[in-house]
């Protein structure tokens, strides 16, 4: 089991690191037991944390609605719900 992520009754909860206003999104890899994901929005009136889950929903392969930001929405670390059946997805993104 990792402790960057967990799973909670119907979901996984993945600790994030976002990193806002890069040039592109972009997965980094995991730094302090949290995924680090660079983030192409500013982080101004929810835009970051808009882009984060829109980006989360495709590379996951699931629908934008079904990925939310639990906790954290105006810090950098953040907590983040997505569907239970995105865990092998997941798993590849760092290469586990």
């Amino acid at each position: 089991m990792n402790s960057w992520y967990s799973t909670v009754n119907d979901s996984i909860r993945i600790e994030i690191k976002a990193i806002p206003g890069s040039s592109k999104n972009e997965i980094t890899g995991i730094r302090d037991n949290r995924l680090c994901v660079r983030i192409a929005a500013a982080p101004e009136e929810g835009k970051a944390n808009a882009c984060l889950c829109g980006f989360l929903a495709k590379t996951l392969g699931c629908a934008k609605r079904d990925v939310s930001v639990i906790k954290g929405e105006k810090s950098r670390l953040k907590t983040v719900a997505v569907p239970k059946d995105c865990e092998g997805k997941l798993k590849g993104l760092v290469g586990e």
